[in-house]
């Protein structure tokens, strides 16, 4: 099940290719203003002594989008950590239901946080609550990005689940 180098990941269809396609430019987007930002506040730092103030802040906000969005484009591509002495031992047959297993007890973890960060974004929309920062960010705009995260790891983990019942070469 793993996938080869040479042609990617494997894919449960066009839908998980496009929404694969768009985590992808949406995290190198992400990295490229982190690394912009970091490398402006460093230069502004060191040569006039000057700090834009809001670096810390918006880098914070990049890395938390950066992990969520990371974390399924590893998983989609089976680069996670997987303690492959253990799993290899086990046949062919029991290897499938303990990855299903696996996938559909994460599917229910990032469900139910989904569903909870999903709230919390809405109490903090609703109260009107703000960052107590320099840019005074209302806290939902942060926060929208977990729910986002969990759902992104829910749906590549589906996938996961559909190319389990796939047959393979090895069968």
């Amino acid at each position: 099940m793993r996938p080869d180098i040479t042609t990617g990941p494997a894919s449960a269809g066009p839908l998980f290719d496009a929404v694969a396609r768009a985590t992808a430019v949406a995290t190198g987007l992400m990295l490229v203003a982190l690394v912009t930002l970091v490398c402006l506040e460093a230069l502004l730092r060191g040569g006039f002594n000057y700090s834009l103030g809001f670096a810390e802040e918006l880098t914070g906000y990049g890395v938390v989008f950066l992990t969520f969005f990371g974390a399924a484009l590893a998983l989609r591509g089976q680069a996670m950590f997987q303690v492959h002495f253990l799993l290899d031992a086990w046949p062919l047959g029991t290897r499938r239901w303990l990855v299903r297993a696996f996938v559909l007890i994460a599917l229910v973890i990032c469900v139910i946080l989904a569903w909870k960060t999903k709230d919390l974004t809405l109490s903090s929309f609703s109260r009107g609550k703000f960052a107590p920062t320099v840019l005074r960010t209302p806290l939902w705009i942060p926060q929208i990005m977990l729910p986002l995260g969990f759902s992104v790891l829910a749906f590549f983990l589906v996938e996961q689940l559909l190319l389990s019942f796939r047959k393979s070469g090895d069968d």
